[in-house]
């Protein structure tokens, strides 16, 4: 248990001794704040909730590093923390200790990085740093997150547009022969651009036309490129093969056999193995979206009529849409895609479902409608 002492000068000391039997101390101008604070203290350690003040007293850096590596993240979800602290984190509040940030000042970050990104950006900034504070108040280095109650900016609605066909057919024929059944495998399966360039000549089922997704060419910096399992687990799918698409494939693998490339398979540690890329640059070595879109992509997508900023990405809305436009349902618009829920479907494609004015109005005419026609029957 605890004491409080007056001391020679007047004030009075409270003391304890924490579970880990190490002494503390705090003095008081009254007495009474004393009693209070020490009652305070000896009931969090009865409750098990005691959290030692010097605790907190790391420094926001060294604890967030240290969460960082005791994470299991895909590959490039480290690597996207990793970027995401070392640019927006660290700079403010790296080197002060985790016990004295203070919410207002979160707030006043939160202000800053939202002049400057976009608001989904600082939606996931705000999200890793709400987790680490979070990881830190449940060690019991800080007794709350200063990141609780801080408001984000808002996202506006954004409607996808997917590309018409007409501008499909004009970008697989604007790109060079080597890439033309990129865009027509996009087109026609919905398939991601790290699936794409992660694909091998054993995921292609012709005699099934299927096409197996377990995994995608994924790249990290300071890494070469490797293969690994795709972004979530609802993405591990088969996907079927339109005629199109099993056409344009066979004639790409005439011209361009798949390609023996020796990649790493699970991680950036991994062991290499020998795969059969269907889809390499000339140098026969995998494609890196960066090269791809600068080097391949954009020029053909502006000889298309396609908006500035638009990538390989689009394919996907396009064949989403292509799906919707013929009555296909939101769980097989998810499952084809491999999306994580449903919802994530509804949330991207829900504005292209035809008719949904038309389905809205006629369902509440058909039921409120005859109540109001009882109305106005009794009425009469």
């Amino acid at each position: 248990m605890g004491s409080v002492r007056r001391r020679p000068d007047g004030k009075w000391r409270a003391r304890y001794r924490d579970p880990a039997g190490r002494e503390h101390a705090k003095h008081f101008r009254r007495k009474i704040d004393a009693d209070r604070w020490l009652t305070t203290v000896e009931a969090d350690i009865v409750r098990g909730i005691y959290v030692d003040p010097n605790a907190g007293k790391v420094t926001v850096r060294e604890y967030a590093e240290k969460w960082r590596l005791a994470q299991v993240h895909r590959p490039t979800s480290i690597a996207h923390v990793e970027t995401m602290l070392r640019r927006h984190l660290y700079p403010t509040f790296g080197d002060r200790q985790l016990v004295s940030i203070l919410p207002s000042e979160v707030q006043a970050w939160v202000r800053r990085l939202s002049e400057s990104l976009a608001p989904s950006t600082v939606k996931v900034i705000h999200g890793i740093t709400a987790t680490i504070f979070k990881a830190a108040v449940a060690d019991r280095r800080i007794t709350a997150s200063p990141c609780v109650g801080v408001r984000l900016p808002k996202e506006e609605p954004r409607r996808i547009i997917p590309p018409s066909t007409g501008q499909v057919i004009a970008l697989v024929r604007a790109l060079p022969d080597r890439y033309r059944a990129i865009a027509v495998l996009a087109a026609g399966t919905g398939l991601r651009q790290g699936e794409i360039f992660g694909l091998t000549d054993d995921r292609i089922d012709f005699l099934r036309r299927l096409i197996r997704v377990d995994r995608q060419l994924v790249l990290v910096q300071g890494h070469d490129p490797f293969l690994a399992a795709p972004k979530t687990r609802r993405s591990h799918r088969s996907v079927p093969l339109p005629d199109v698409v099993l056409d344009a494939l066979a004639a790409h693998f005439k011209i361009f056999p798949p390609a023996g490339v020796t990649i790493r398979v699970g991680g950036p540690a991994t062991d290499c193995v020998l795969v059969q890329l269907v889809f390499t640059t000339d140098d026969r070595e995998p494609i890196r979206r960066t090269w791809f879109s600068g080097a391949v992509w954009q020029s053909a997508a502006s000889t298309a009529g396609l908006p500035a900023g638009t990538g390989l990405h689009a394919l996907r809305h396009y064949y989403a849409s292509l799906l919707i436009r013929h009555g296909e349902s939101v769980k097989t618009v998810q499952e084809r895609l491999g999306h994580a829920t449903a919802a994530e479907t509804l949330d991207t494609y829900s504005h292209l479902w035809p008719d949904s004015d038309d389905r809205t109005r006629e369902a509440i005419d058909l039921v409120l409608g005859h109540a109001a026609d009882s109305v106005r029957t009794t009425t009469a």
